[in-house]
């Protein structure tokens, strides 16, 4: 037991010194070093702490997801010195291997105690949300390995995530997802279009799963608590200097510069 504790501790300050560096670090030395996902999760909660991201309040902003229904969906708290309004700007931040994803992001409208998130269904999710908006998320990873590390590795390290554009918020309001339309711009290469492809069928599918995952400890979520929800077009790849434009039809648009 003791052993597994020093290894999570010595992962965890491994994973702080790449981001406190913006340097990637091997994989490799954490094969093991994780039994489950309550273990990864330990490490995003102790990274955080060791960071400092969220010293000042609660997580405001979350990504949730999975590739379907059936699976295992996962989460992590999103450090708020990525999260900005489009247009955003990036030239700041350190980046690696670089991945876009377009999303939509939902916002609570009210506070969510561990009881009502354990009685929530699907179905009546979309009661607790107010607004929704286009996000675009920065896809990255702080080993060396990227999106060919262990799983449990990459859902410590936030699930590979490196920033989050915001949008336009707009009343949220059911919609035919199976029909929606989105289209992703990069660069100056061709758009990339697509048609009801979220992997969920609906992005406030997740909510009771997220909700359970926030409120194990016993917390409420506050109301406005921001989560986005899975990507649209799978991850394509983007490039330093490169303008990522997400257009979802009825909804709104967002952007961003690398």
């Amino acid at each position: 037991m003791q052993a597994e504790k020093d290894a999570t501790t010595e992962l965890t300050q491994a994973l702080a010194g790449a981001w406190q560096t913006g340097h990637t670090t091997s994989a490799r030395p954490w094969g093991g070093a994780l039994a489950d996902a309550a273990a990864a999760y330990g490490v995003q909660d102790a990274l955080a702490q060791a960071m400092g991201w969220f010293a000042a309040g609660p997580v405001r902003h979350w990504k949730s997801g999975g590739p379907n229904r059936q699976a295992v969906l996962t989460h992590a708290p999103l450090p708020p010195a990525g999260v900005r309004t489009s247009p955003a700007v990036y030239s700041d931040m350190q980046f690696h291997t670089i991945g876009i994803e377009a999303e939509i992001a939902l916002r609570l409208g009210q506070a969510v105690s561990p009881a009502q998130a354990v009685a929530l269904m699907p179905d009546a999710a979309g009661s607790l949300v107010d607004a929704m908006a286009v996000s675009i998320e920065i896809v990255d990873s702080r080993w060396t390995e990227g999106g060919d590390a262990p799983a449990l590795l990459r859902l410590a390290d936030l699930q590979s995530h490196g920033a989050l554009v915001l949008g336009e918020w707009v009343p949220y309001a059911m919609r035919d997802w199976a029909a929606q339309r989105c289209v992703a711009r990069i660069g100056t290469r061709e758009p990339v279009l697509r048609t009801g492809t979220h992997p969920l069928g609906d992005p406030a599918w997740l909510l009771p799963t997220w909700l359970r995952h926030l409120t194990r400890s016993g917390q409420t979520v506050p109301a406005g608590t921001v989560v986005t929800t899975g990507s649209w077009v799978g991850l394509l790849p983007a490039q330093r200097g490169e303008v990522v434009v997400a257009e979802f039809e009825g909804v709104g648009s967002a952007s961003l510069t690398l």
